[in-house]
């Protein structure tokens, strides 16, 4: 893993000489004067997920910010005994700001930034932080409040499920919100839940979920990452409704993907961006930067072909709920573990 992470910087690097030495060579243009930020992400980068939505929204910062930053972005780094070499690869090449998307990457982060104090580091989800760290994170209940509205409210048989992987907080605050508002639109419905145990496990979600269409389940949400693809092919299988996650997943399977929560991870990454470069990193009080409805970080995805098959009260209470949640009106109970 670091030979690779060490070739790819070194190509990189040569292609940005090439491009400065055909270039102008106006002081304003150098790259030096330009934040040096890493993303490594622990799977692919098209993997209509997790992954996808963060490189997604870099890439919208990079070309909004061109100015301003440049990046080198590194895929499938998900083991921790590859995050910390790849870290510090990073932090002694004098980068200014690395990524690590993933809870994975949290011990590893704040070792390595004890060691680094002039980097920046930003953690995707977690809770550990140092001066000179931070952590973005998705208030998932709202997205899982979204999803369990529209599922208690489209469901035929009154009987609903969703589908996790690792049991860590900001998930457990999703499902039990998905819960909690399914019941509040459809007091009669029966909700199963599964956690995996592993993001990547996706046999075992599309095992799950097939057992759950099989007792009668008809629309399933998932929370994310690759077990989310083995629900989606699930719900293509056997004709059920998908609810997805983190990404607009309609592409993989347009008949059985409803609509899902959408992450717009740039709103984040550029107030990460912006106090770093405004000297106001270190000294924020408050750690954490939050995907919300209210900024637009969490949005539910479009109905495309399956538009005409939702009533209008459906449609109605969805924009009720994102603007009661937007403004601080939805009164869910204390979810965290």
């Amino acid at each position: 893993m670091r030979k690779k992470i060490l070739i790819l910087m070194i190509v990189v690097s040569l292609v940005s000489t090439i491009l400065m030495g055909c270039g102008k060579t106006d002081s304003s243009d150098s790259a030096s004067d330009k934040l040096k930020v890493a993303l490594l992400l622990p799977g692919k980068a098209d993997d209509v997920s997790f992954n996808q939505a963060m490189y997604e929204g870099m890439k919208k910062v990079e070309e909004a910010y061109k100015d301003k930053i440049e990046v080198t972005y590194v895929e499938e780094v998900y083991e921790v005994s590859d995050i910390e070499p790849a870290l510090r690869d990073f932090a002694s090449e004098g980068y200014d700001l690395v990524f690590g998307h993933g809870f994975q990457f949290m011990e590893p982060i704040i070792k390595v930034a004890e060691d680094f104090p002039d980097v920046h580091f930003a953690l995707g989800t977690g809770y550990k932080t140092l001066p000179n760290t931070c952590v973005y994170d998705i208030k998932l209940e709202e997205g899982g409040y979204l999803m369990g509205t529209l599922a208690g409210m489209m469901t035929n048989t009154n009987k609903i499920g969703v589908v996790g992987g690792a049991d860590a907080v900001e998930i457990y605050r999703g499902h039990e919100a998905y819960k909690f508002a399914a019941k509040k639109v459809n007091p009669d419905v029966e909700i199963q839940e599964l956690y995996t145990g592993d993001w990547r496990d996706a046999a075992k979600a599309k095992e799950g979920a097939i057992s759950m269409y099989d007792g009668g389940t008809d629309i399933i949400w998932h929370s994310g990452d690759g077990i989310g693809l083995g629900v989606v092919d699930a719900g293509k299988e056997k004709g059920k409704t998908v609810l997805g996650n983190v990404a607009d997943q309609n592409i993989l399977a347009p008949d059985a993907v409803l609509s899902g929560v959408v992450y717009n991870f740039s709103t984040v990454i550029e107030q990460i961006i912006d106090d770093i470069q405004n000297d106001n990193f270190t000294n924020r009080e408050e750690k954490f930067y939050w995907l919300t409805v209210a900024n637009e970080g969490i949005k539910v995805g479009d109905f495309y072909e399956q538009e005409e098959d939702v009533p209008q009260e459906v449609k109605d209470q969805l924009e009720k709920v994102k603007k009661d949640l937007a403004e601080g009106k939805v009164k869910m109970p204390h979810f965290d573990k």
